[in-house]
């Protein structure tokens, strides 16, 4: 009798630690959530920039530098989301192969391509439209490289050369031309 008085006295004893593990699980999954966000953001400070007008009246995307030195923004190629990485150094847009393969790009011999760590074979192809916050470009020429690593696109000088750049502090802005 005494065991059965026992094990009828423990059940809220351990319904109590359940719920009380279960409490544990939850908050430590919002603070990984939240703290997730907070990594996001600092990489990636733009992730959907817009289209404003600025002082002259042309339209323009102003990007926040991440904490590395970087402009990392969200957009899009042939209308699907990508994320890039503003690099002047780049003569094209710059993507790694699987991305290329998941957006269904055609693919033809690229040649030799240099970069960081020298000579790489490349494929290239035409993305019919690059945005950034709704500044588009159309027709542009980029390269896809096999071996480059994560899941950025350099968004290099065949897209940035239509748009004027304007770095003041922590910010650059993106513009139409003005003539």
């Amino acid at each position: 009798m005494k065991d059965s008085n026992t094990r009828a006295d423990d059940l809220p004893s351990r319904i109590g630690k359940g719920m009380m593990l279960g409490a544990w699980v939850t908050g430590l999954a919002i603070l990984w959530l939240f703290f997730q966000g907070v990594v996001d953001r600092q990489q990636n400070p733009n992730p959907d920039p817009s289209l404003e007008l600025g002082a002259a009246g042309l339209p323009q995307v102003v990007l926040v530098r991440n904490r590395a030195g970087h402009y990392v923004a969200n957009g899009t190629i042939n209308g699907h989301p990508v994320t890039f990485l503003l690099d002047t150094g780049a003569t094209t847009v710059a993507m790694p192969l699987d991305l290329a393969r998941r957006l269904d790009l055609t693919l033809r011999p690229g040649g030799l391509s240099r970069t960081a760590g020298g000579y790489v074979a490349t494929y290239s192809t035409l993305l019919d439209s690059v945005d950034l916050g709704g500044l588009e470009a159309r027709q542009v020429r980029a390269s896809v490289l096999p071996d480059m690593p994560g899941r950025e696109v350099l968004l290099g000088m065949s897209y940035l050369k239509r748009f004027e750049m304007i770095q003041t502090g922590n910010t650059l802005t993106l513009r139409h031309p003005s003539g």
